[in-house]
């Protein structure tokens, strides 16, 4: 019984949604966008103050929104780090995930612990540019003496679950933020602090780390706040993903996370071993080359956008006649090519037209999917349904693929605000301390059918360009 609240603080909004703690139905909803300057080239600052996330959640939960609520969860923006000094304060502002300056800080700790495959094992993930353990090596190279003061360090759910509390001497995290830290160890479900001090230099506090169903705290109201978690395991958690489910999201890059029952340590650092929301875990495979493959195809032939290339790919039919993209436009993470080009391969004069490459592009893009994807099932990750994330999953090119190149169901949710829903649900656990059995997310669902011998097919043509391309990229998977 009760009302319960989710707030999804991401990178440029805020969104609320205030819900039936029995049955997850949407009671009310608000949102505010971030009140944030813009960076250089009009993009988002390197650089936030928090308070600017206080702000926008004042306002969305504005016009008395969030009354009769008796618990809150907390969703934020995945690795923005909050330093603080030894009074609360912090040093500088905070850094949010995507922060290009800490390349250099992350192939610096890679080579301090002994390279990648020790990171690996010591907390399951390699050191990226994102991560908050990279940002600490960061500050304490280039503005060492904001690093000496500082004394605690947090991530964006964490200081705003503690901003919601008034601040007390207790600080907490989740299980599924502390695995994004690069010095929380999801398999051991503790903290290296001897990694915090290797890249910052000294030690710093840590927050507790609480179970899935627990609450951070109750504020003098009598308000509930619970764990709170990372964007991407409300979002798990709000979908209702279970064992043998896995989650293909559809950005510029592309990401394949499954949950699992068991942590990863990968020695080729293609898996990221993160934890989830409810106790299991989430192994993740990152892509460099989704939606951005598309984009360059439209643009490569004069197309006002994917939407337009969809259409056109529909006219041709599967495997393009011959013609295989190997979308790495970017590099590529999965496979470890960080330094190659995209591939164009099979041209003949009956494959040189329009519609061809537009299905290229779009078999390209999810064939490289279905490769990160068999990353995670050479590790025993089990893959029963897929969920298609993202505006390109509503594509008819991309539902008309999915399902024969995945050889599996494919799920593509209605849009929601799934972060901000599966807070709602951590709050309505904290509340009444059991796992909410809310219904899943309303989807179309698709199935590969006849055309499951096809898809296999264009999936061997791929496999078949990319061996020759880049013979062994996928040498050390399964090792």
């Amino acid at each position: 019984m009760g009302i319960v609240a989710g707030l999804d603080s991401s990178p440029d909004f805020t969104r609320i949604v205030v819900c039936d703690a029995d049955s997850g139905a949407v009671l009310k909803q608000g949102y505010a966008p971030h009140p944030l300057e813009s960076g250089e080239g009009g993009g988002r600052p390197a650089d936030v103050d928090p308070q600017a996330w206080l702000l926008s959640l004042g306002e969305a939960a504005g016009g008395g929104l969030l009354e009769g609520v008796q618990a809150i969860g907390v969703s934020a923006q995945q690795n923005a780090l909050v330093p603080l000094d030894s009074q609360g304060n912090t040093v500088r502002p905070a850094m949010p995930g995507g922060d290009k300056r800490t390349q250099a800080a992350a192939a610096d700790l890679i080579d301090r612990l002994g390279g990648r495959e020790a990171w690996a094992q010591a907390v399951g993930c390699v050191p990226q540019a994102m991560h908050p353990v990279t940002k600490l090596r960061w500050l304490a190279r280039n503005e060492p003496e904001a690093a000496q003061r500082v004394a605690l360090v947090l991530q964006a759910h964490d200081w705003l679950v503690w901003q919601l509390l008034g601040r007390p001497s207790r600080r907490t995290t989740d299980r599924g933020g502390a695995s994004g830290t690069g010095y929380w160890s999801a398999a051991s479900g503790s903290y290296r602090p001897d990694l915090v001090e290797l890249a910052l230099g000294h030690q710093a506090m840590l927050p507790e780390v609480l179970g899935p169903g627990d609450a951070a705290g109750t504020t003098p109201e009598g308000l509930i706040i619970s764990a709170g978690t990372g964007e991407t395991m409300a979002a798990a958690f709000g979908l209702g993903v279970r064992q043998g489910d896995v989650v293909v999201s559809l950005g510029a890059s592309g990401s394949v996370m499954a949950v699992h029952h068991e942590a990863l340590a990968d020695p080729s650092g293609m898996i990221t071993s993160l934890a989830d929301a409810t106790g299991m875990h989430l192994p993740v495979v990152h892509t460099l080359n989704a939606v951005r493959a598309l984009r360059g195809t439209a643009d490569m032939l004069g197309l006002s956008g994917i939407e337009e290339l969809s259409d056109l790919a529909m006219k041709s039919t599967p495997g393009s006649h011959g013609l295989v993209l190997l979308p790495y436009l970017e590099g590529e993470k999965t496979p470890n090519l960080p330094h190659t080009a995209g591939t164009l391969s099979g041209l003949r004069r009956e494959s040189m037209k329009p519609e061809h490459l537009a299905r290229a592009a779009f078999e390209g893009m999810l064939c490289g999917l279905g490769d990160a994807m068999d990353v995670l099932r050479a590790r025993g990750v089990e893959v029963r349904r897929i969920f298609l994330l993202g505006a390109a999953a509503e594509l008819p090119a991309v539902q008309a693929a999915a399902p024969m190149l995945f050889g599996t169901q494919v799920v593509v949710p209605q849009p929601a605000d799934y972060a901000a829903l599966g807070a709602a649900r951590q709050a309505a656990w904290a509340l009444n301390g059991q796992l909410p059995q809310w219904q899943g997310a309303a989807a179309q669902v698709l199935e590969p059918g006849e055309e499951l011998p096809v898809g296999q097919a264009v999936r061997q043509q791929f496999t078949a360009v990319r061996e020759q391309t880049h013979p062994g990229a996928f040498d050390s998977v399964g090792a």
